[in-house]
């Protein structure tokens, strides 16, 4: 006979199962290759550009095409996954994060290397916010703030390490295995996330009603700011017309989003 105390834990509102766990920390795992990805490429950029071919600012750009994807899709995740479920919104999200991974690993030149690296942070960046989404809907009130402090790792620990990592791969490997690195782990979150995270109805009715003007100006806002912010140091700030042109865009769109958002 089953024991009266093990039905009562687990019928308590606070009771977690261990798929449950294990679908939250697949996620969180997927966190950590996102934030992981951003940093480890800085320490290997001199080998990537000589085996491409690239200058030294070109180089500076597999970084940055990898952060503008990413914010640009941070904030349309809660919205996406609501359109397409959790689960299935994770699963194709990070499988196609492990595909550009290798994609990159395999560029030929530095056109396809910007292009895969962007690719590859359009669909990491939604790891990121996904693990907290997750972690909220899964967890009861007791037990997130042991998913937040899971969040809070992968948020500190994983770009302390980044540059570390990815010079000790390329120095006793290759700079290919900064991104080969992705594919076990990538693997294991595709697993976690099938077995612990409950499988919810898609809602495409609410494509319809997106508001595409908004996400527009948002998305091309969002692209020139960043690249401003990253690009401005090395190119002298507002002494070049290539930063004033973009800082402009930037001012322009995300006015004109925040008006849409507002009215």
């Amino acid at each position: 006979m089953a024991n009266p105390s093990v039905i009562a834990n687990q019928n308590s509102p606070d009771y977690v199962s261990f798929r449950t766990w294990v679908g939250v920390a697949a996620s969180m795992l997927g966190a950590f290759m996102a934030v992981l990805d951003i940093q480890i490429t800085n320490s290997s950029l001199q080998d990537i550009q000589a085996a491409l071919g690239a200058t030294l600012e070109e180089g500076y750009w597999i970084s940055t095409a990898y952060l503008v994807a990413e914010i640009v899709v941070i904030p349309l995740t809660g919205w996406l996954s609501q359109v397409f479920s959790v689960r299935r919104y994770i699963l194709v999200n990070a499988a196609l994060f492990i595909f550009f991974s290798v994609c990159c690993a395999s560029a030929w030149d530095l056109s396809s290397m910007i292009t895969f690296r962007a690719l590859q942070g359009a669909t990491g960046g939604i790891l990121i916010p996904m693990a907290f989404t997750n972690m909220l809907i899964s967890l009861p009130p007791s037990k997130q703030p042991i998913g937040m402090a899971l969040f809070g790792i992968t948020a500190t620990f994983a770009p302390s390490i980044g540059p570390t990592l990815g010079g000790w791969l390329t120095n006793n490997l290759s700079w290919h295995y900064i991104f080969y690195l992705n594919v076990i782990p990538g693997l294991l979150l595709l697993a976690g996330i099938w077995y612990g995270v409950k499988q919810r109805p898609p809602k495409p009715e609410l494509l319809k009603q997106g508001d595409w003007w908004g996400i527009g100006s948002m998305a091309i806002g969002l692209a020139a700011l960043q690249i401003v912010l990253e690009e401005g140091t090395r190119k002298d700030w507002f002494n070049s017309f290539f930063i004033i042109s973009l800082g402009a865009i930037a001012v322009i769109c995300l006015s004109i989003f925040f008006w849409i958002e507002l009215t």
